[in-house]
């Protein structure tokens, strides 16, 4: 059963609230909402957020975060003494009360190490007995879009939980990295810049064919004069050189070669965002970028991206979504999915600009 005074947190007077981030891009962007009815249910408090670096610097941009708290795991509060070190500095900084949003039992061992008095998440990783605001989280709860999963905890705990659109707001320093790596990069002065992210961390099954994304973008350089910069990690980097090889125009490929920051600044920059299922493509979704999105073996209904101007392309394989990492068969969730569909929907949101 749920903590019968889960509805008492809504009306404590709090001050000071510790908010344990999702570890994830994608993970992150899809909880802005809640973090978003956090803020409208306590205006006045300072809202901090403790997360791992990979994505401190999306939070950094988030309007309704005061101040990130970077988990230093690999680094400083790694093993047992470094959770007792991490500990100790959130017990110095006197929260009242930690929502976690993350789901495992290390988060609630560190906020109750921590003393913070009110601790509240769903009761995963039988780590209920460590929250004083235990919400249950049932099955049905677990099928729906994640954003509405973080904010359905939020309900239970008495939030407003209004949902309103994603937004991420990059500061001047952002508009001014972006020219200094249009140099680095020789991006050059043209109209139009589009964004492709033809890799996935999660495993094959959710890539779409890189001579795919190859052809569309040749397309779009040879009708819009654009430039198609190619976006990933160092994992990524195999598909990106996949793309370039396949492709007859020259590429921007940055697969590996930036940090987060940097992605940002030029996600922001795009005109058009092409991507699997990935954190880059709820990353541009949320920087308001308008996103053509490729789904496969995983499930729209959960993981869409935000933005009203993404669009998704799945063709509802009668095997899809697995959410497998690897196709057992002919991949034709991804097979369906033509190189005119994709170009189609590109030039419709690109002309509707």
């Amino acid at each position: 059963m749920d903590n019968p005074n889960l509805k008492s947190f809504a009306s404590k007077p709090l001050r000071n609230i510790l908010v344990r981030s999702t570890n994830w891009i994608g993970d992150v962007v899809m909880t802005l909402p809640a973090i978003s009815a956090l803020r409208a249910s306590f205006p006045e408090a300072k809202i901090s957020i403790l997360a791992k670096p990979w994505v401190a610097d999306i939070l950094r941009i988030c309007p309704e975060i005061d101040d990130v708290i970077v988990y230093e795991r690999p680094g400083v509060h790694d093993g047992i003494t470094g959770i007792f070190r991490l500990a100790g500095k959130l017990r110095d900084k006197k929260f009242d009360a930690a929502i976690l949003l993350q789901n495992a039992v290390e988060a609630a061992i560190i906020v109750w190490l921590a003393g913070i008095p009110i601790r509240a998440g769903y009761n995963s990783d039988g780590r209920g007995i460590l929250l004083t605001h235990s919400v249950r989280r049932t099955k049905a709860i677990r099928k729906v879009h994640q954003t509405g999963y973080y904010l359905a905890m939020l309900r239970s705990l008495g939030l407003r939980t209004e949902q309103k659109p994603v937004s991420l707001s990059p500061g001047e320093e952002y508009a001014k990295l972006s020219d200094e790596l249009f140099t680095k990069f020789g991006i050059g002065a043209r109209p139009l810049l589009i964004g492709m992210a033809p890799g996935a961390a999660y495993g094959p099954a959710k890539r779409w064919y890189p001579e795919r994304f190859a052809a569309v973008a040749d397309r779009l350089i040879d009708e819009f004069s654009a430039a198609v910069i190619l976006f990933g990690s160092e994992g990524d980097r195999p598909s990106a050189d996949l793309v370039q090889k396949n492709a007859k125009e020259k590429l921007i490929n940055i697969a590996g070669r930036t940090n987060l920051r940097e992605v940002i600044a030029l996600i922001m920059r795009c005109c058009l965002f092409i991507s699997n299922d990935s954190g880059l493509m709820h990353l541009a979704g949320a920087l308001g970028v308008p996103t053509v999105a490729i789904f496969g073996s995983t499930d729209p209904a959960a993981t869409a991206p935000p933005g009203e101007k993404s669009v998704i392309i799945t063709k509802n394989a009668h095997c899809s979504p697995c959410l497998r990492k690897e196709c057992p068969t002919d991949f034709r969730c991804m097979d369906l999915i033509t190189v005119d569909d994709v170009y189609n929907i590109s030039k419709e949101l690109l002309n509707s600009k």
